[in-house]
């Protein structure tokens, strides 16, 4: 991996954005990240998107989706795109009215040559190779692409060098790790998956600037390397920044599942939003002075793994 670093020069966006899945409530990892994200948009002069991404629609809830809603009002973070409620969510920016573009991608891709046919289970996956990794099973089967149950997955090179733009301003040059090699783009219901949705979405609505948690690298290069296949498609100009993340334990981040730290609990409890901005403080070493979004980036710029904010 090498990292370019040129001159230091404060740069300015058009648009970054907040996308959580409403799959579960919100925790106090998602309240970092929009509060990072947030920051960075008023520093850099961006706007600022809410997209809720939907599509995992046997986890969807409408709670879930309210869910979102009501925190980002209680904390007082602010968007200025995006649906404004649940039924504008619904009726118009709900990832189930950008299947056609989805579809479109997958079809390209398809055309191209890029994608196989592939059989196999998560379980199945996990049985051949402990580690996770994809071992390539059905790459050379030549089962067809419109065989009924088949995922998609991405012909990829395990040397393709991608140049991943990052905040303070440095570039990285990474190739596609072994956990992301031959990536899902569609998945066996049909339906596109998660790596191909976040690329066209970002596109769609002229994001230029991606704030994520750092176990989200993965993904990003995974991402890049889509986007370089895709004809026309700025993903890859865009420019990143992976935050730290807060930990349930010291080698686990924190879940949906962990309900003592999800932000309805805590109001039931009667916190309020200065108190949950410094439990995040907290979390993360630092004692005092944090009470918003703002605080909380100014006390987070600078420490180890936050430059750039």
């Amino acid at each position: 991996m090498l990292i370019y670093r040129p001159m230091n020069v404060a740069p300015t966006f058009h648009k970054t954005r907040i996308a959580p899945t409403p799959s579960g409530f919100l925790h106090l990892g998602n309240v970092l990240s929009f509060a990072v994200t947030a920051a960075l948009a008023w520093k850099t002069q961006a706007g600022l998107l809410l997209r809720i991404d939907d599509l995992d629609r046997d986890r969807v809830q409408r709670e879930y989706v309210q869910d979102i809603f009501d925190t980002l009002h209680f904390l007082d973070i602010p968007w200025e795109e995006g649906p404004a409620d649940y039924t504008t969510y619904e009726t118009v920016y709900s990832q189930l009215h950008r299947m056609d573009l989805y579809r479109e991608a997958l079809r390209q891709l398809e055309e191209a040559g890029q994608v196989f046919a592939c059989t196999c289970s998560r379980a199945q996956v996990a049985a051949m190779s402990p580690d996770g990794a994809y071992p390539g099973t059905c790459r050379h089967k030549n089962i067809p692409l419109d065989t009924p149950g088949v995922s998609w997955r991405l012909h990829t090179s395990a040397t393709k060098e991608l140049n991943v733009k990052t905040l303070p301003g440095e570039v990285v040059r990474a190739t596609l790790p072994l956990l992301m090699q031959e990536f899902v783009v569609r998945k066996k219901d049909g339906d596109p998956a998660y790596q191909l949705t976040s690329v066209l979405d970002d596109q769609y609505f002229g994001v230029d600037l991606v704030v994520r948690g750092a176990d989200l690298w993965g993904s990003t290069l995974a991402q890049l390397y889509l986007s370089t296949l895709l004809p026309g498609n700025t993903f890859q100009q865009c420019t990143f920044f992976h935050h730290p993340l807060l930990l349930e334990t010291a080698d686990q981040k924190l879940s949906k599942s962990a309900g003592a730290t999800s932000v309805q609990f805590l109001r039931r409890e009667g916190k309020q939003p200065a108190d949950i901005y410094a439990m995040i403080a907290g979390m993360l070493g630092i004692d005092t002075g944090v009470y918003d979004f703002h605080s909380l980036a100014t006390a987070l710029d600078g420490l180890p793994g936050w430059e750039g904010l």
